[in-house]
């Protein structure tokens, strides 16, 4: 079985897809904590799944790097057999990163590698593109940069707006990452690591 720690950063919609797969008895990860680095709406999840949280707000450190190294301490109690991203909108510190290593995935709205970073929906839709995608990805050090894990096209519709485009990935990024936890899980994906520093 294994543990997860879910750093987010939002509404917790792909956390709230996550905590519901594993409700099934036969699916072989858990939520052991959530974590966010504001106060977001998706820590209530918590409270409705009966698991622990904690914040970390970015506001209150000076550097990202001190933000990462509580953020760290947060995470270590809880010895995560892997640590999911789920829409954290912040690059983890390389302290983080090296010490959590290569037991990190992440989700991205794009079919990397195109359209790495915060904008990935937008990006799409700027470059007039007729499809995108959902990747989960491994993490490391660059921004969005890591092994790909799994991936999916999604087709760009003729109207779509940022909202309508991102609507319909959500629901293919959530079934990646339910998939890939699941495929770790079963020692059918490996990951690599740890990354290069």
């Amino acid at each position: 079985m294994l543990e997860l720690v879910v750093l987010i950063s939002g509404t917790g919609s792909n956390l709230r897809a996550l905590l519901e797969a594993t409700t099934d008895a036969e699916y072989p990860a858990r939520v052991v904590a959530i974590g966010a680095d504001r106060d977001a709406e998706g820590l209530g999840l918590g409270e409705e799944f009966s698991i622990p949280t904690f914040t970390v707000p970015f506001s209150r450190f000076a550097t990202r790097e001190e933000w990462g190294a509580e953020l760290a301490t947060q995470i270590r109690p809880w010895s995560p057999d892997l640590l999911v991203l789920s829409g954290l909108m912040r690059l983890l510190p390389h302290a983080v990163v090296s010490e959590f290593a290569p037991a990190i995935i992440n989700t991205h709205p794009a079919y990397l590698p195109e359209f790495p970073g915060p904008h990935g929906v937008r990006d799409a839709l700027v470059a007039g593109v007729e499809q995108t995608g959902a990747s989960v990805i491994q993490v490391d050090d660059g921004v969005d940069t890591g092994p790909i894990l799994a991936q999916e096209r999604v087709p760009v519709l003729p109207g779509d707006t940022e909202s309508t485009l991102h609507d319909r990935i959500k629901p293919v990024e959530r079934r990646l990452l339910i998939q890939t936890i699941l495929d770790i899980a079963n020692g059918t994906t490996d990951l690599k690591g740890p990354p290069s520093a």
